[in-house]
């Protein structure tokens, strides 16, 4: 309390800071920055389903692929997420590749899921698995459309033995 009152009485004397003003050098440099950026993404375009899909799905009928009975390896560019699925090696690069296939506003196509559920099993990742169903759930619109994801995805499920959350939990809703 004394230091506030032996601060009051202390007199109080104008001290004068030179103002300093902004170069043109650092305003054309924020104002060069700024349009930069503005100008690169303007070059980015609105993705449709069929495009999306075109890019991440997985293509296990192309003749000369991997694993296909002549053994060789497809001499196209390889589609986006087959890639990005087929190089998994590790959790971390499966859930990176999942969290930026389901980003999208729209719902992955049966072929994607299908890469995505057979890198977690390469990976031995089964929760990363079970949870592909949980994000097809909360990103399809009803139920009618989870049912025939799950009626389509079936052959997959049983192959590689993943079982639903429902199926696990029953009482959880």
């Amino acid at each position: 309390m004394s230091f506030m009152r032996a601060a009051s009485k202390v007199s109080r004397v104008g001290v004068r800071v030179p103002a300093y003003r902004a170069t043109p050098v650092a305003l054309n440099a924020q104002r060069t920055f700024s349009q930069s950026a503005v100008r690169k993404s303007d070059a980015h375009a609105e993705e449709t389903f069929e495009e999306f899909t075109a890019r991440y799905e997985q293509h296990a009928e192309r003749p000369g692929r991997l694993g296909s009975d002549s053994g060789t390896i497809y001499d196209g560019e390889p589609l986006r997420y087959e890639k990005e699925f087929e190089k998994v090696n590790d959790v971390f690069e499966l859930q990176r590749n999942l969290n930026n296939c389901f980003a999208y506003d729209l719902v992955p196509s049966p072929a994607v899921i299908t890469a995505a559920l057979r890198a977690a099993r390469r990976v031995n990742d089964f929760p990363s698995a079970v949870r592909v169903f949980e994000g097809i759930k909360f990103k399809v619109e009803n139920k009618g459309q989870y049912a025939e994801y799950l009626q389509e995805l079936e052959p997959i499920r049983e192959e590689l033995g993943i079982p639903l959350k429902e199926t696990m939990y029953p009482d959880e809703k």
